[in-house]
C-alpha cells in the first residue's frame, strides 16, 4: 500500500524525482536582455549547399552504376539529383543579405511620408519569384488621435522605397 501511495504523490507534484517540462534556455524570453536581432536571409544557403551537396551524391551514385542491373539506384536518383539541384539553385538565389533593419526602415519611412510619426511598426515581407526582402512599415501621424496614416515598402537590401501610400486617417472621426 506505502508504494501506491508514493506513486500518487510523485503525480500530485510532491515527490522530488518529478519531471518538469521546461524550455531550452535560448527560447526562455525571462533570461533575455538586448535589442531583438533579426534572422538574416542569407541563412538560406545553407541548406541550399546542403541540397547540391546530396544532389551531387545521387547523381554520383546513378551515373557510376548506371549501367549495372541493380535495385538499389535506379533513374529515381538521376530525377532527385535534377530536383534537389533545382531548389538548391533557388535557394541560392533567393538568400539576400540584408543591409537594412528595421529601425534603418522606420527612418526611411518617416522621410518618405511627409508628416511626423507617432506609432509605427515594421514587419518583413518578401516580394517576387525570388524572394526579396522586404520592409512593410505602417505609420501614424503624431496627432491624436491621428490625422494621417502611411504605408511604405523599403527594400531590405539597398534601401529605396519600393512603394509609398499616404492617405487621411479614415478612423479619426470615429
Amino acid at each position: 500500500m506505502s508504494n501506491d501511495s508514493d506513486a500518487s504523490a510523485k503525480k500530485a507534484g510532491g515527490g522530488a524525482d518529478e519531471i518538469r517540462d521546461q524550455l531550452p534556455a535560448d527560447l526562455d524570453v525571462t533570461g533575455f536582455v538586448g535589442p531583438y536581432q533579426f534572422p538574416d536571409n542569407s541563412r538560406r544557403r545553407i541548406p541550399a549547399v546542403l541540397y547540391l551537396a546530396i544532389a551531387a551524391m545521387c547523381a554520383f551514385a546513378w551515373f557510376a552504376t548506371r549501367n549495372a542491373d541493380t535495385a538499389l539506384v535506379n533513374d529515381g536518383f538521376l530525377y532527385a539529383a535534377i530536383l534537389l539541384a533545382a531548389f538548391a539553385l533557388y535557394g541560392l538565389s533567393a538568400s539576400w543579405r540584408m543591409t537594412v533593419n528595421e529601425r534603418d526602415a522606420l527612418v526611411r519611412a518617416t522621410q518618405a511620408v511627409g508628416f511626423a510619426v507617432g506609432h509605427a511598426s515594421a514587419q518583413q515581407v518578401w516580394r517576387g519569384l525570388r524572394s526579396r526582402p522586404t520592409w512593410r512599415v505602417f505609420c501614424y501621424s503624431a496627432q491624436e488621435p491621428p490625422h494621417q496614416r502611411g504605408l511604405v515598402l523599403v527594400d531590405a537590401i539597398d534601401g529605396r522605397i519600393v512603394e509609398c501610400l499616404v492617405e487621411d486617417n479614415p478612423d479619426r472621426n470615429k
